[in-house]
């Protein structure tokens, strides 16, 4: 089948009454997270994620999908007029679009953020479209030995990109490795770490991980943080950018766009990255750098541009590699197990209307999107003056419900308050949580793929070495290892020689 037909399968999956309700519910869900400070959308992901048990894979994936790209569009909203950043991505959004609302510009401001969005989000939807088949056609050629080295690979970009301490944040990875070999051996059938707990047997669950992590642990650190929130009082005028907008802000959205498809490819928040990274090259190639940070539409274009885009570019190894980039995508990929489902190269090929319904659904709700989001911004402004001692009671009380639902067990709801308090501790030691759900998540499959290539080899790890593929991605990984310890080397030694 080609491309074309395709697409028109996906259009006639995503256009059922049912997986556009689910579209529809996680763009409204997504914007609504996106505009509330301190619950982003990984939060959001794993509150809801026990809800999606009960419907289709493609509508849960649907669902969970639009949380994830609404609350890009939904973090511009009170990083314009709060200053406060609804999510991660959204916070080089606060330097010129907050000055742009105190000079009576907000209206401007969250115009061209939720246009730039939408020509972002499509832009990439169809790098997406077209890339995915060519990256699945090169995967059916990966073997045991080469999903073990690109898993590996995965762990170590992030751990490289972590915003603290890279040994801190191997030390996550590592717990999280551990974590995932909890339950029973599948090969030998024997018990690992279960303490003799039944519930223990399967291992832990990544719904009460992620839960605990980002549902607990975020109601834990923001009542710390007591945050306070003043919206701007400005009246939303001239939504739509004037002519000059637009002329100063097209090729902002377009460098965005690429920047944000890219960087959203690589492991580790791309989303983050992508927007600290297009709103400095906007800065460096301006005419005027110094006026950036005063209320500049570029340095609103470019970021929301580019965090838009990398949100896209993000389900790309996902769907493609069954690898997860982020921990938003490791969430998509324990809905689909959850379901029965294996992402990976044969996706496409095993359930076509679950993968091309999946990827034209988010066609539908970029316009969904670019539609609700500038009616609705005044209702928007209400929620963020909902105080917050009266949200996050809530917030707990629907974590309980949600961990408690998936086995009707309250050994679950255990696992989340120690989870709960693992997070918190771990973010006020500066230990990132990114890298632990990744690990927790990618290690029953690192396991199986080392075991399954150590068959293969008769024990020899020098598999792992000898196949180009396998050999290339681990010399990359070692190097992104050892390359900070040998520049810190270096540093050491020239000090003592000066």
């Amino acid at each position: 089948m080609d491309v074309i037909g395709q697409i028109y399968l996906g259009f006639s999956v995503a256009l059922q009454p049912a997986n556009l309700m689910f579209a529809l519910l996680g763009a409204i869900l997504g914007t609504l997270v996106g505009v509330l400070p301190g619950l982003g959308p990984t939060a959001a992901m794993s509150l809801l994620l026990p809800a999606t048990f009960g419907i289709s894979p493609v509508g849960s994936m649907i669902m969970l999908a639009g949380i994830y790209y609404g609350a890009q569009y939904g973090g511009s909203t009170t990083s314009i007029l709060v200053n406060i950043p609804g999510e991660a991505a959204s916070v080089v959004t606060c330097l010129d679009g907050y000055q742009m609302a105190r000079q009576g510009r907000a209206g401007a401001a969250l115009g061209i953020s939720a246009f730039g969005s939408f020509i972002a989000g499509s832009l990439a939807l169809l790098g997406l479209t077209f890339l995915a088949p060519v990256l699945v056609e090169a995967a059916l050629t990966f073997g045991p030995p080469e999903y073990f080295a690109l898993m590996c690979l995965g762990i170590l970009i992030l751990t490289f990109l972590s915003h603290g301490s890279m040994l801190k944040a191997l030390i996550m990875a590592v717990v999280g490795l551990w974590v995932g070999t909890i339950g029973i051996d599948s090969i030998t059938g024997a018990q690992r770490y279960t303490f003799e707990r039944p519930e223990l047997m399967e291992g832990v669950g990544l719904v009460q991980i992620a839960m605990g992590m980002f549902g607990v642990a975020e109601i834990l650190s923001n009542i710390e943080g007591k945050i306070e929130v003043t919206v701007l009082e400005t009246k939303l005028r001239g939504l739509f950018p004037s002519r000059e907008d637009w002329r100063k802000s097209i090729g902002a959205i377009l460098r965005g766009s690429g920047i944000g498809f890219f960087l959203g490819i690589l492991p580790g928040g791309g989303a983050v990255i992508s927007s600290f990274a297009s709103y400095a090259i906007e800065k460096r190639f301006s005419k005027y750098p110094e006026k950036f940070g005063t209320g500049v539409i570029e340095g609103v274009a470019a970021p929301e541009a580019a965090n838009n885009a990398a949100a896209q570019g993000a389900f790309i190894p996902m769907v493609t590699l069954g690898i997860p980039s982020n921990i938003v995508m490791a969430l998509l990929l324990a809905a689909l197990m959850i379901h029965g489902i294996t992402p990976g190269p044969l996706l496409m090929e095993k359930h076509p209307g679950l993968f091309w319904g999946f990827i034209t659904s988010m066609y539908i709700g970029n316009v969904m999107l670019l539609v609700l989001n500038l009616p609705l911004i005044p209702l928007w402004v209400k929620f963020l003056r909902v105080p917050y001692p009266i949200l996050f009671p809530f917030i707990f009380l629907f974590c309980l419900v949600g961990v408690y639902t998936i086995n009707n067990t309250v050994f679950d709801i255990y696992l989340m308050i120690l989870f709960g308090v693992f997070g918190y501790v771990s973010r006020k030691f500066d230990y990132e949580p990114a890298p632990f759900i990744l690990a927790a998540v990618l290690g029953p499959m690192m396991e199986k793929a080392l075991r399954q290539s150590l068959i293969m080899s008769k024990g020899e790890f020098s598999i792992f070495l000898s196949r180009p593929i396998s050999g290339v991605i681990l010399s990359v990984a070692l190097f992104l290892l050892f390359f900070p310890l040998v520049l810190q080397g270096v540093k050491h030694y020239r000090k003592r020689v000066a």
